[in-house]
């Protein structure tokens, strides 16, 4: 068998986890041929990746990169910046008063970003959820792709549970716990199973299912 990747960096790491995942569950075999190759999808690390996590909360992708672009312009898209803005300059934004109070936390919070970096995923997500307006699902989703953590799988993720569903012929869509205990057996791939749904998903309803 090969040898499955801690970090997922390269398109070689993604390919290598792809091998793990199909000897460890055959089921994916057919997923894997249907959607083709999987993107990679790794992105910078740091206050930036969090700060467009919670921006992009229950907005449209276009709502999320227009509030982002204006925070950039603005100058405070970086740490030290938001945590010194005024409520309505980033209100001005166009951020809600949640997300305010949200951004500001982050801010605030002064992460150790290095450390976070050599963390497992569970203290990821722990040292992440801690703080308001950030949630599991971000806390994954940040794992996985700002990380590159093979093993992180968001199964609160919607899409991914429709995309289970579908793909393993299920008779309904699992629950958040259903679908974590499931993906138990595609461990220490998980975040390859992840993108092999969410291409799933993307190539079944047209439409895409995550960041």
């Amino acid at each position: 068998m090969a040898q499955a990747p801690a970090r997922i960096e390269t398109e070689a790491d993604l390919a290598a986890g792809a091998a793990v995942l199909v000897a460890r569950a055959p089921c994916f075999a057919p997923v894997l041929a249907a959607v083709g190759p999987l993107p990679l999808r790794r992105r910078p690390d740091g206050f930036p990746a969090l700060l467009s996590a919670i921006v992009g909360q229950q907005v449209s992708t276009a709502s999320a990169a227009a509030i982002l672009g204006r925070l950039e312009a603005a100058g405070l898209a970086e740490e030290g910046a938001a945590a010194a803005a005024s409520e309505e300059a980033l209100r001005a934004c166009g951020l809600s008063r949640p997300k305010i109070r949200y951004v500001r936390a982050l801010a605030a919070a002064r992460l150790d970003y290095g450390a976070l970096r050599a963390a497992d995923t569970e203290t990821v997500v722990a040292t992440l959820t801690a703080l308001p307006g950030i949630g599991r699902w971000t806390a994954e989703i940040y794992a996985k792709f700002a990380l590159g953590h093979a093993d992180a799988f968001a199964a609160g993720d919607l899409a991914l549970q429709v995309a289970a569903a579908r793909a393993f012929d299920l008779p309904a869509r699992p629950s958040e716990p259903a679908l974590r205990e499931m993906a138990a057996a595609w461990s220490p791939v998980r975040a390859v199973a992840a993108r092999a749904l969410w291409a799933y998903y993307r190539l079944d309803t047209g439409r895409e299912g995550s960041l």
